[in-house]
Formats: C-alpha cells, sequence, structure tokens
C-alpha cells in the first residue's frame, strides 16, 4: 500500500480528514495516509513542501499561490474548504488597543513570512488603502507565541481563526479587537510535483477518500457536537461555524478564484507580476 503524507493545522476545518482516518477509509481505498500536524500554520507547511518533509497539505488559499509563484513546486490539487475564512484580529489584554481602525501603524505578530497571518493583514491594509512596512512584523512561529508576545507588549496585533481564538479571548488571553473575512475560499490541498510524478493515482484516491468524507459531514447528524467537543469551541459557536462552512466534494479549482487571488497579492505587493493561473493547478489530463 503506497503511502502519502498529509499535513494540516490541528484546527476543526480538518476534522473530515481525520475522521475518514479513524474509520479506515484511506486504507480501504488502498492508501496509507500518514497525518502530521503544523501549528505554525500555512508558513510552515509550504517549506514543509519545499523540504520533501511532506507530500500534500491542507493550506489557506492565497498562501500557497504566493508561495508557488516563489518557486515552490508544488500544484493546487483540490479545493477544500469553499467558504471564506473569518479572521479575529487580536491583541493583548492590557494593550490599550481597542479598534480595528488603529492598528495599521502597529506591531504585529505572524506565524511565519508568506502564513496567513502575515499575508491577510497585508490584504486587509490594502482594502483600507494603508500599507504596512516589512519592519512591522515579528515572526512568533505559532498561536501560543502570538499569546506571549502580544501580552508582554513586545507585539500589537495578530490574525488567526476567529472561532480558534474565541476559548483564549474568553479566558482572558487574548482580547479580539477586530474581524476580517478572506476575500476568497480558505483552504485548497496542494501537493508537491514530486508526489504528483511518482504517485498520481494514490493522490487520486487520496482525494475521492477526502471528498467522500466531506460530504458524509456535511450531512452528519452529530458534526456540531464533535466539533465542540474535540476542540473545545461552545456549541453556539460551533453550530454558526458549521453553518456558515462548506467543504468540496470534488477536485474542481475555480480559474476565476485563483485570478482574484493573484490580482489582490499583486496589488497587495506580495508577488511581483500577474501569471497564467492555469500553471498553479495540477493537470489531471497528463496522468
Amino acid at each position: 500500500m503506497d503511502e502519502i503524507r498529509l499535513g494540516g493545522v490541528p484546527e476543526h476545518f480538518n476534522l473530515p480528514i481525520h475522521l475518514a482516518l479513524e474509520e479506515n477509509a484511506f486504507e480501504a481505498d488502498g492508501v496509507d495516509l500518514k497525518w502530521k500536524d503544523f501549528d505554525g500554520g500555512t508558513g510552515q507547511m509550504t517549506q514543509a513542501l519545499r523540504n520533501d518533509e511532506v507530500d500534500v497539505c491542507v493550506l489557506l488559499t492565497e498562501g500557497i499561490v504566493s508561495d508557488i509563484l516563489k518557486g515552490n513546486e508544488a500544484k493546487i490539487i483540490s479545493g477544500y474548504v469553499k467558504s471564506p475564512l473569518t479572521w479575529g484580529i487580536h491583541t493583548g489584554v492590557n494593550n490599550p488597543l481597542n479598534n480595528h481602525k488603529d492598528i495599521y501603524d502597529k506591531q504585529y505578530a505572524i506565524s511565519r513570512i508568506g502564513s496567513g497571518s502575515h499575508l491577510m493583514a497585508i490584504v486587509d491594509a490594502m482594502d483600507k488603502d494603508q500599507k504596512i512596512e516589512d519592519e512591522q512584523f515579528s515572526i512568533i512561529n505559532n498561536l501560543s507565541g502570538a499569546i506571549e508576545s502580544l501580552n508582554k507588549l513586545e507585539t500589537d496585533v495578530f490574525y488567526w481563526e476567529k472561532y480558534t481564538t474565541k476559548p483564549y479571548v474568553i479566558n482572558g488571553d487574548l482580547k479580539r479587537i477586530g474581524e476580517y473575512v478572506t476575500p476568497w475560499p480558505c483552504f485548497v490541498l496542494a501537493a508537491s510535483e514530486k508526489v504528483l510524478t511518482e504517485k498520481p493515482k494514490v493522490v487520486s484516491k487520496m482525494l475521492r477518500s477526502i471528498h467522500k468524507s466531506c460530504a458524509i459531514f456535511m450531512e452528519h447528524d452529530h458534526a456540531i457536537d464533535m466539533v465542540s467537543e474535540r476542540y473545545g469551541i461552545e456549541k453556539r459557536d460551533a453550530t454558526k461555524w458549521y453553518h456558515a462552512t462548506e467543504w468540496a466534494t470534488d477536485g474542481w479549482v475555480s480559474n476565476k478564484m485563483l485570478k482574484n487571488v493573484v490580482y489582490t497579492l499583486k496589488e497587495a505587493g506580495i508577488i511581483s507580476e500577474i501569471v497564467d493561473t492555469n500553471e498553479l493547478i495540477w493537470q489531471r489530463n497528463r496522468i
């Protein structure tokens, strides 16, 4: 049985994949799937793809598009979450900062260069006709690093998915001062060109298992309870999140969506030129 190494953040969006693993769905389809958590987010995963530490990852759309255009030898192989992501904008509990509109000259905590916490801060600023300078970013690696940095007042602003951070807001570790909604579907699956060359049929089998599990999860009577119990999210919040989230059940990737991402990244100064977005996507008819 062929092995595939799949990575993602340890968050509720990836529950359909974990359920498929628990039910041996990948094994039944002939795939030996090995899951790896990346608590450093998309920036950590793009580096892992470059370093051949993982074959496939569930990443933020803007993060993998940006990194492929900067030389990562990977392709987007499927959509994953078709709905946008709601980012919470946070600061330390004792920081006098209280309003989203006052953040753009402050110091930003980011997990990695090229991570969602980095890119979406830049895109949000661009939407408000603001600009963040490179020296305003401080790398803190992950959520726990951000909490420490913000509460030491070393940094002032941190973007992270709002339901993941809400327990920390409730218990007084973080203060949320705003929200920002991603202007495109938030997560895609991307694979290294190496695994796509060496194991294309195995990758296709893996995708079928994921899509099947996503379809089942969206109709699951106990999905909300599972999200609440496994990820420490209040049931009311888990309910809101679940009903606002849609997963992909096939491998189609919208070229128009990718054009929107590329245009926005170019306007925000994250990439230098507009490219043919077809080059970002795995062309299955080649296998």
